[in-house]
């Protein structure tokens, strides 16, 4: 019997089980080995994240006068947080053994991970020159005593614990940070077939006597130790302090925040465990202990070198759209149609060289952009710094709060502004995630508008891992709204009317609703009635109401979810007209589009937003409608084939692992860009 304890999965086990999906990816021996290796430290970097913000936020609560309140299906805060260290300590003991089994693997290829204890004489004088060149001036060394406080260092602190026994007997304590500015991976020369790896943690564990020689050690004993800290950003009320400076000094304070995770080298030595828990003031009772392996901080994997290219991806070089190429008048092109690009099977360059066009183009008299994460080098912030410096006028809505990446917006934020770029920070309360650009252009005496509207970011480098729809349009009815919403970042107390686009915190919420139930009453009616989804997370406990009661009705619902799920599909008298799958493989699914059968009338929609509670409530997002019907199809298409996957699909919240196999397999990402290649051959 379904009752409303069991209507939805706990986001956090949701989230965990994602992760799981991705440590999927690194166990599947049809993955090239480097490639499993990479996904490994994505597993890891996820787990860091999850900790960081999900894992905080409970904490918080279980730390709070309400810690005894039932949070879901009768479980407290700490309940929780005891749930998820038990899920995550398995996942954690699971990528142990998978990171053993790949390096056996590595080693039939040929490829030999070294450590401090298997350094080969032929390597000493190499090793040796690189510590004290490049590794020795770039690490921090500091010792600790009882009554010196814990260092405090920015962000996810790693480092060795150091116990150095005296000549005396008596115990010095130290820590070595590791440098963030170098390769942790260390490729050893080499004059045969064979490859030697060593990691810097163990060029430091070799050099351990030469750092401590001033105490004349007996003996010396190093393990890696790594703690999580509470990335939540908190802002003070001085209203003489510009919102720059607050988020500048927020982001600077996490080094302080409280501790949520503490992963430790299970060889370490109890006495000296239980002295840097006191330390650190660990918390046995809301704190995730976890102990672990020789090495942490795996997330540095995600970057392990190229040392075969038969154990990598095959390459998938960006494509063109057909019939609109860079050389064209982007201008002209827009006005007859639109155009759309499918990142990363296009190329991103699009975006970029109509904003370059845009910068030296003299009937250009405005840009305004909003941006959520830009890249360490980005080309769209050199082509908005260009257009000012060339007389436009450029608005840029900047998201200082975008998690992670706020110092990076907060240092171009700063030089866009020297620069003479207008910039709208918007309100502490509603980040700004949308995803859109406006262009105004001086044409026969009038301003006429181009843009476009995307569900990623502006961003070079994740357009080469991330699926991401953009559409660049003329549509007025579209850009006239898309104008409105930057008016909304300056004035968010007016009120709006949006008729084509929808936008969160307004009326998105709504607007879904009102196309599901549109749905329902099509089914009651006996017309056939489907909805098709594809998202990153869908958290909404209203919105998740409305689907099960379409599929009561008998609305067929097929949803794409990568990540947290908490719909439980499949299920008779309540979803069993609901599927759910999620897609994990080389690029992370990040396209966000919904589709109605509206009486075979399709009504298509990309969005920026998941269907969270942030997304619709606390949020700037925006919900675009593709009303072009070779675009309409596109997306269709892109739909089918990605439900048509057999290889990398997985059912969610269903105890099947994976989509049933057919006798021919079919993977969706390949399948995606030999779509796009046909297109252009014309096959």
């Amino acid at each position: 019997m379904i009752t409303s304890k069991n209507l939805f999965i706990n986001r956090e086990i949701s989230w965990l089980e994602f992760n799981e999906r991705v440590l999927e990816e690194a166990n599947d021996p049809n993955v090239p080995l480097i490639e499993r290796i990479r996904f490994l430290g994505i597993f890891s970097n996820n787990l860091d994240e999850f900790y960081r913000v999900r894992y905080a936020t409970v904490k918080r609560i279980a730390v709070s006068t309400n810690s005894g309140k039932k949070l879901f299906k009768d479980r407290t805060a700490k309940e929780l947080l005891n749930d998820i260290t038990i899920k995550a300590t398995d996942l954690q003991q699971k990528s142990f053994l998978t990171l053993t089994n790949i390096i056996k693997l590595l080693e039939k290829d040929k490829i030999y991970f070294v450590d401090e204890l298997k350094i080969k004489f032929n390597h000493r004088q190499f090793i040796n020159n690189y510590f004290f060149e490049i590794i020795s001036p770039a690490i921090d060394v500091i010792i600790l005593n009882k009554n010196k406080k814990f260092p405090k260092f920015k962000e996810n602190l790693s480092f060795l614990l150091i116990r150095i026994i005296l000549e005396n007997n008596d115990v010095q304590n130290a820590i070595i940070r590791f440098p963030r500015n170098l390769d942790r991976f260390v490729i050893l020369p080499s004059d045969s077939k064979e490859q030697n790896i060593i990691m810097i943690d163990d060029i430091i564990r070799f050099h351990l006597k030469d750092i401590f020689k001033i105490f004349n050690p007996k003996l010396i004993e190093a393990n890696m130790v790594k703690a999580s800290r509470d990335a939540e950003l908190d802002f003070d009320d001085d209203i003489s302090k510009s919102y720059l400076d607050k988020i500048a000094q927020s982001v600077k304070e996490r080094s302080s925040a409280d501790p949520v995770r503490f992963v430790y080298d299970s060889e370490i030595k109890l006495e000296t465990l239980n002295f840097l828990l006191n330390k650190m003031g660990i918390n046995n009772e809301t704190d995730s202990i976890i102990p672990g392996g020789k090495y942490h901080n795996r997330r540095d994997y995600m970057s392990f070198p190229n040392l075969n290219n038969s154990l990598v991806y095959e390459t998938m070089p960006p494509l063109n759209v057909k019939g609109f190429s860079h050389s064209d008048n982007t201008f002209d092109k827009l006005k007859k149609k639109d155009f759309m690009i499918h990142t990363p099977y296009h190329k991103f360059s699009y975006l970029i060289s109509f904003l370059m066009k845009s910068s030296i183009d003299p009937k250009v008299k405005k840009i305004s952009i909003t941006i959520y994460r830009l890249s360490k080098l980005s080309k769209v912030a050199s082509a908005l710094i260009n257009a000012a410096r060339n007389g436009k006028k450029v608005v840029v809505q900047i998201e200082l709060q975008a998690r992670f990446d706020e110092s990076a917006n907060i240092r171009y934020a700063k030089e866009m502004q020297s620069q003479g770029i207008k910039l709208i920070f918007g309100s502490p309360n509603l980040k700004v995630h949308s995803k859109i650009c406006l262009i105004e252009r001086l044409e026969n005496g009038n301003l006429k508008k181009y843009g476009f509207i995307s569900t990623g970011n502006f961003n070079e480098s994740t357009a080469k891992i991330y699926t991401d729809l953009t559409l660049f349009t003329s549509n007025v009815k579209i850009l006239d709204e898309v104008s409105n919403v930057f008016n909304f970042f300056n004035a968010n107390y007016k009120k709006y009317i949006f008729k084509n686009l929808i936008v969160s915190p307004i009326n998105t919420e709504t607007n879904i609703k009102k196309l599901i139930n549109n749905e329902i009453v099509n089914a009651k009616n006996g017309n056939e009635a489907w909805i098709k989804i594809k998202i990153n997370n869908i958290t909404s406990y209203s919105l998740i109401r409305s689907l099960y009661n379409a599929s009561r009705a008998g609305v067929k619902i097929q949803m794409i979810v990568r990540g947290i799920c908490c719909l439980i599909p499949g299920h008779k008298s309540m979803s069993e007209n609901i599927k759910v799958i999620s897609i994990v493989d080389r690029f992370l699914e990040h396209t966000r589009f919904m589709i109605f059968n509206n009486n075979n009338d399709n009504k298509v929609f990309i969005s920026s937003a998941d269907w969270m509670t942030r997304n619709l409530d606390n949020r700037v997002e925006v919900t675009c409608p593709i009303l072009q019907e070779d675009l309409k199809k596109e997306i269709l298409d892109i739909f089918n084939i990605y439900w048509s996957d057999n290889i990398k699909a997985r059912l969610v919240n269903n105890n099947s692992k994976s989509q049933s196999k057919s006798l021919k397999s079919f993977r969706s990402q390949q399948k995606m860009y030999n779509y796009y290649l046909n297109k252009i051959e014309g096959l």
